[in-house]
C-alpha cells in the first residue's frame, strides 16, 4: 500500500472541509431577509448535507471504515470547515472594522465544536443503522 492510498481518509476530510468552507463563504448572503435569502440559504443548507453523506457513504463503503472511526473522520471535516469559517469571519471582521474581535476569536474554538459533535452522534447513528440493516460497507463473505 503506498502512501496516497494510506492516507485516502486524510485527503477525503480536508477535502470536505475546504468544502464545507467554499460553500460556507462563496454562497451569497442577501443583506434583506426576505425569500431570496432564505432560497440560498437553503441551498447552502441542502449542498452541506449532500457533502456530509457523500463523505460518509466513501468512508463506509470505500474505505470500509467502522463506525466509530467514520463518525470522527466526517465530524473532523465538518470541524475543519467550522475552523475556515471562524476564520474567514475573523479576517472579514478585520479588513471591515466590523464585529465583536473577542467574540470571533472565541469563534474560532466554538464553531468546531458546536458544530463537529452533532455531525459525530449523527454520523455514528447512521453507520451503525446501515451496519444493523447489514449495509456495513464490507465485502460479503462467502
Amino acid at each position: 500500500m503506498n502512501s496516497i492510498q494510506k492516507y485516502r481518509w486524510l485527503h477525503a476530510i480536508i477535502l470536505a472541509g475546504v468544502l464545507y468552507l467554499l460553500i460556507g463563504t462563496v454562497f451569497p448572503n442577501p443583506p434583506a431577509s426576505d425569500r431570496t435569502q432564505f432560497i440560498w440559504r437553503l441551498a447552502a443548507w441542502i449542498i452541506s448535507a449532500v457533502t456530509f453523506s457523500v463523505h460518509a457513504w466513501y468512508e463506509l463503503f470505500r474505505l470500509h471504515n467502522p463506525p466509530r472511526r467514520l463518525a470522527i473522520h466526517v465530524s473532523s471535516a465538518v470541524a475543519l470547515g467550522a475552523v475556515g469559517l471562524a476564520v474567514a469571519a475573523n479576517v472579514h471582521s478585520l479588513r471591515t472594522g466590523t464585529g465583536n474581535q473577542q467574540l470571533l476569536i472565541l469563534a474560532v474554538v466554538i464553531w468546531p465544536i458546536v458544530t463537529a459533535v452533532p455531525a459525530f452522534v449523527i454520523a455514528f447513528i447512521a453507520a451503525k443503522a446501515f451496519a444493523w440493516f447489514g449495509f456495513d460497507g464490507r465485502p460479503e463473505k462467502p
